[in-house]
């Protein structure tokens, strides 16, 4: 005789058998389109994005960099093509080399070398090579060279100084430039010119001595070097005044400058 098996427990309780079965008109707070708990940005991802989000790019200057830089390397070339064509006497040659000295020391040496050698190409298609190299050398370089000083804070009388034998060199340096594209020895022109203020100076002391070759040559030298010194500082005089305008002054100057200037 079979045994008769008792049915199967059926679990009557409505709650238990809604749990069983998935509810698909009220999806799962845990879908596909909903992120997990893993997901779920944390207090901190969201602050980090908030920071990256309001803080400003790295390369943000970038462009301001290259415009400015464009922007003063071509008022550079302007001053030199206005002062060939039109010469002022010495007044727009004491802002040669400030807009160069001006990108140096409002960014770095990289942006000042940028628009130097820019405004060598530009004057070169305007003007022709040699006279972009006649602005280069020494103008470009002198550039350069006084924002580097001026950045740093050096004292005028060593700025001056540098720039003075920069200055002297490119004088010379565009007598053998010259020399070259004429076929002539222009510096047997300036000995000569030189000879006869020898001659005046040697009769006004009263000597009756010829001048000799090398006291010419000496005394050339010395002009040369004067003149420099002077123009460097007639050209710190004027970035003192228009650079502090601009707000980015240069280091003041000596006690015997503010004598002179009756500032004090």
């Amino acid at each position: 005789m079979s045994t008769i098996e008792p049915p199967e427990e059926i679990n009557t309780h409505p709650k238990d058998n809604l749990s069983n079965e998935k509810d698909f008109s009220n999806p799962s707070p845990i879908d596909s389109t909903s992120p997990t708990e893993g997901d779920r940005p944390t207090q901190e991802d969201i602050s980090g994005r908030t920071s990256v989000l309001s803080a400003p790019p790295i390369a943000a200057k970038g462009p301001i960099i290259l415009v400015e830089t464009a922007f003063l390397a071509s008022t550079s070339s302007l001053i030199w093509l206005i002062n060939y064509y039109f010469p002022l006497g010495p007044l727009l040659r004491l802002f040669f080399p400030v807009p160069i000295a001006l990108v140096y020391m409002r960014w770095n040496l990289r942006s000042a070398w940028m628009a130097a050698l820019t405004s060598g190409l530009l004057l070169s298609v305007l003007m022709g090579p040699t006279r972009s190299i006649l602005f280069i050398m020494p103008f470009g370089l002198l550039g350069v060279l006084l924002g580097w000083l001026w950045r740093r804070g050096a004292s005028w009388n060593t700025s001056m100084l540098m720039g003075t034998l920069i200055g002297s060199f490119g004088f010379f340096f565009r007598i053998w430039l010259a020399s070259i594209l004429l076929g002539e020895d222009l510096w047997v022109y300036l000995t000569t010119q030189m000879t006869e203020l020898a001659d005046w100076i040697f009769l006004r002391l009263g000597w009756l001595a010829k001048p000799n070759l090398y006291i010419v040559q000496g005394l050339a030298v010395v002009m040369v070097i004067l003149n420099n010194l002077i123009y460097l500082f007639a050209v710190h005089l004027a970035a003192s005044v228009l650079l502090e305008r601009l707000g980015n002054p240069i280091p003041p100057p000596p006690r015997w400058v503010r004598v002179l200037l009756d500032e004090e």
